[in-house]
């Protein structure tokens, strides 16, 4: 089980990563969505590091 959440949470990370790369490609990228991203990805990774 403790897998499968693992697989999920870097499921997740790699999402993250997908929007943040696209949301930096934009013209005119939202500092604040920028932000909020980069928060949940480092989340995400020290969950993934305690795991």
């Amino acid at each position: 089980m403790e897998s499968s959440h693992i697989s999920a949470l870097q499921l997740k990370h790699a999402g993250i990563e997908r929007q943040l790369h696209a949301e930096m490609s934009r013209p005119m990228p939202d500092a604040a969505v920028i932000q909020a991203l980069k928060k949940r990805k480092l989340r995400l990774k020290e969950e993934l590091v305690r795991a």
